[in-house]
């Protein structure tokens, strides 16, 4: 099976999953805190934004970054030929 006969999910799964963790953050690191502080600059009683994914340790980020990370080299191995054992 070449890259050009895969199948579309297998294809566009790890874009998916960058986009997915790209959106994750800018939520978590730029939108919810300006809305916090805009709220708060409008005189709106609420708590300081308290990042999502910074609890737990920020294993999310361990996570997608090890699999954005695993899943680039691989595709890179799969890319130029390199056949696993």
């Amino acid at each position: 099976m070449t890259v050009k006969d895969e199948h579309w999910f297998v294809k566009y799964w790890r874009p998916a999953m960058a986009w997915t963790y790209m959106c994750i953050n800018i939520f978590d690191f730029i939108l919810a805190p300006c809305v916090v502080f805009y709220l708060k600059a409008k005189g709106v009683s609420i708590e300081m934004w308290k990042s999502l994914t910074l609890d737990n340790g920020g294993f999310i980020h361990l996570a997608f970054g090890a699999i954005l990370g695993i899943s680039a080299y691989g595709r890179t191995k799969e890319k130029t030929g390199f056949i696993y054992c």
